[in-house]
């Protein structure tokens, strides 16, 4: 385990890619840094970018919140309602789709009504969810499903409906049942585009949970205080309340580091469903 892991290390190291992403990223900090501090250093403010925290205040501010256990509540919090959500999309989503991938009258019932709700944005449906639904934690979960769901869905019909017609004629012409048929060529050639769905809805459901955690208040566990307790979005907030920038900083990072892991997880969780897509 311990070699494998060093021999992992040392292909990361030995890669270009990781150097460029890493001075990509020093080059980022150095540019924040010296825009930030632009009034001290160079006696002149950058515009809009001279208000904004620099990189080393907010890093202070990120270790001070690390060792709180409110701050990673809301992680916990933004990160179970994200996949409680998701997974639930998923779940509902993918097989719709295939529905109205495979047959006509299920496609010609079902996908007008979604087509009409499609355009709607998950975050319209915030007031009405919180109307309707008898908890906020349901309101917000309702809200996180949505945000995955029309990319699932709209994914698999497309993957579904982009086979080749030859195949299922051939199928056919060997004897296969409709069974086969879509185990053996329609699940096979829709679980890409599953995979390319589920990797843009959790981007989607990220962004829409901490909107929802926003407006709501931070579900029920809002009502616990603190800047923590209600997601990464009612922590977010609560910090522009109190005024504190750096943790709104502190914040927003986090969403993209919970937002790229998620992505990283679900890209590596598809080339493990999908290796014939990356057969050498």
């Amino acid at each position: 385990m311990a070699r494998d892991l060093a021999l992992r290390v040392r292909d990361v190291v030995a890669n270009r890619r990781f150097w460029r992403g890493l001075f990509a990223i020093l080059v980022f900090l150095a540019l924040w840094e010296a825009g930030s501090r632009s009034r001290q250093w160079f006696g002149v403010p950058f515009p809009w970018l001279s208000q904004i925290p620099a990189p080393s205040a907010v890093s202070v501010t990120f270790l001070a919140l690390a060792r709180t256990g409110a701050y990673w509540d809301s992680w916990y919090l933004s990160t179970a309602r994200v996949f409680g959500g998701f997974i639930a999309a998923m779940l509902v989503g993918i097989p719709l789709g295939l529905g109205m991938a495979v047959s006509r009258t299920f496609y010609g019932t079902f996908f007008p009504v979604f087509e009409v709700l499609r355009p709607i944005p998950p975050l319209a449906w915030v007031p009405a969810s919180i109307i309707f639904w008898p908890t906020q934690e349901l309101s917000i979960a309702f809200v996180t499903f949505l945000g995955a769901f029309y990319a699932i869905v709209i994914n698999v019909i497309g993957g579904a409906q982009a086979i080749d017609v030859r195949y299922f004629q051939a199928a056919r012409s060997m004897g296969s049942s409709s069974w086969d048929v879509f185990r053996r060529i329609i699940l096979p050639a829709t679980l890409p585009s599953i995979v390319v769905g589920a990797t843009v809805g959790i981007g989607i459901t990220w962004a829409v949970v901490v909107a929802a955690e926003m407006i709501s208040g931070g579900g029920s566990a809002g009502s616990m205080g603190g800047a923590g307790g209600g997601g990464l979005g009612f922590f977010i907030w609560n910090s522009y309340v109190g005024g504190s920038y750096n943790q709104i900083v502190v914040g927003m990072i986090s969403i993209g580091m919970a937002g790229y892991i998620s992505s990283a997880l679900l890209r590596k969780l598809g080339d493990l469903v999908t290796p014939w897509l990356h057969a050498r």
